[in-house]
């Protein structure tokens, strides 16, 4: 295990440049290092699990544990993992696009398929913007479940490690009631012309 002296750790940092609660990072240097390529820097962060989240082998003192290597320098720790952190957000963008019809070119002529590249950016664009002016609450974290070729955007909670699982006590969400209340948001927005 290793040891880092409680001096060492800094505040990790949120998009807005505030403290993100519970959550901080040190950057490991020594003989952890050795046999590396000059020049690269291992960056850990330690948070608390949230609630629900079960810990995992690597987790030490009831923290979760995360490592990121990087050889970008002059750039301060909780900077790099925010920025890090970040791609996550990316890859989700990816995992839905795959899921939306990117995974492949289904039709046989090059035309055909640009036709099929725009429906899916439509769809991922839709899928980008629904959650941020209309949806709420688990629904904003809903991904597409079938293939593209279905064109259904049925939801299902996202797999993301910070996604707290649903107390049991509460009733599952009907489709139709979070579909009615994103259409009242989406109505309640201001006229941008």
């Amino acid at each position: 295990m290793l040891l880092i002296p409680a001096s060492t750790w800094t505040p990790a940092i949120e998009p807005d440049g505030e403290v993100r609660d519970g959550a901080w990072v040190a950057e490991l240097s020594g003989d952890v290092l050795e046999g590396w390529p000059k020049g690269m820097r291992l960056i850990v962060r330690k948070e608390r699990p949230h609630p629900g989240a079960q810990l995992r082998f690597t987790d030490a003192d009831g923290m979760r544990l995360t490592c990121l290597a990087t050889n970008t320098t002059g750039t301060p720790i909780a900077q790099l993992e925010l920025r890090h952190r970040r791609r996550a957000r990316a890859e989700d963008r990816i995992r839905a696009a795959r899921g939306t019809g990117l995974r492949n070119l289904p039709l046989h002529q090059a035309a055909q398929n640009q036709v099929w590249l725009e429906i899916v950016q439509l769809a991922l664009d839709l899928l980008a913007w629904m959650p941020m002016l209309a949806l709420t609450g688990l629904a904003r974290r809903w991904e597409p479940k079938a293939p593209a070729a279905a064109v259904a955007l049925r939801g299902r909670p996202a797999r993301h490690h910070r996604t707290p699982p649903l107390p049991p006590a509460r009733p599952p969400l009907a489709l139709t009631d979070v579909i009615t209340a994103a259409f009242d948001r989406l109505q309640a927005l201001p006229n941008p012309g």
